[in-house]
């Protein structure tokens, strides 16, 4: 037994020539990437900057904690869950017809390219750029936060819908065409248990994610936590800026463990 496995082992084709080569070109791209690193521009006051954002941590400030008025951490926490969540609906329905006309197996290829082509350019634009477009447009506040994160989720939520229609099981619309069944009982009994789940558990990710875009769309004046962030910081007040980043780490801890067990459960039924 013992020679066979060895005979087989040494009859294996030799891969040290692809890791040599592998390992070669991660190294080259790591020192070219290292290359860019400049430790000089981090001088006396990048330093006492990053002691005084721990000084913030250990020493935060807890009147502007655990303050209930508009100013306060809850209150803009409470906005910035409010922008992601209602962004996060708005977007997840606007993304299933992109989904279904990016489907392969939906509409016909040259259409399904062509929106698959929509979609890349969707997400290639960062949420801050839309940010910043949409102030100009509904002026700053909230409401450009919304619409912010919802034309953000559109890309990811269509794309990752279109791969769950595509991975649909045909044989369920087989049976029921045999069947007799209409177009909306198959849509009804044969899509929508399928992708249902699978669908939520989506929009659930994309809520974990969305939450993390609307805690920094306050840097461009859109709602939300980041504007009070970086105002602190800027008046070197650590203090608040360390009450600020406690509330938002609870905050995506909290939000992280529930999507995770929420999503879990969705996939395993």
């Amino acid at each position: 037994m013992k020679t066979a496995i060895q005979n087989q082992l040494n009859a294996a084709p030799s891969r040290v020539l692809y890791y040599t080569v592998t390992l070669t070109i991660f190294l080259i791209l790591l020192i070219w990437s290292a290359a860019a690193l400049d430790l000089k521009l981090v001088d006396e006051s990048g330093r006492s900057i990053a002691a005084g954002i721990i000084w913030g941590l250990l020493q935060p400030d807890l009147d502007l904690l655990f303050d209930f008025s508009s100013k306060g951490v809850l209150y803009l926490l409470a906005e910035t869950v409010a922008i992601a969540f209602l962004g996060t609906v708005i977007g997840a329905f606007l993304a299933i017809p992109f989904a279904f006309l990016s489907a392969s197996n939906i509409v016909s290829s040259k259409v399904s390219f062509l929106f698959r082509i929509l979609l890349i350019v969707i997400r290639t634009v960062p949420a801050l750029v839309y940010g910043l477009m949409f102030i100009r447009v509904t002026g700053p506040g909230a409401f450009a936060g919304v619409l912010t994160i919802s034309l953000a989720s559109i890309g990811m939520l269509s794309k990752l819908y279109a791969d769950a229609i595509e991975n649909l099981d045909t044989r369920v619309f087989e049976s029921m065409s045999s069947m007799g069944c209409s177009t909306f009982e198959k849509i009804r009994y044969g899509i929508i248990p399928q992708l249902f789940s699978i669908f939520l558990s989506i929009v659930i990710y994309r809520f974990d994610m969305n939450l993390r875009e609307a805690s920094i769309l306050g840097l461009v004046q859109a709602g939300g936590i980041g504007a009070p962030l970086i105002f602190a910081m800027n008046a070197y007040r650590w203090s608040e800026a360390g009450s600020i980043l406690i509330g938002l780490i609870l905050l995506i801890l909290l939000t992280e463990l529930f999507s995770n067990k929420m999503r879990s459960k969705l996939i395993k039924g």
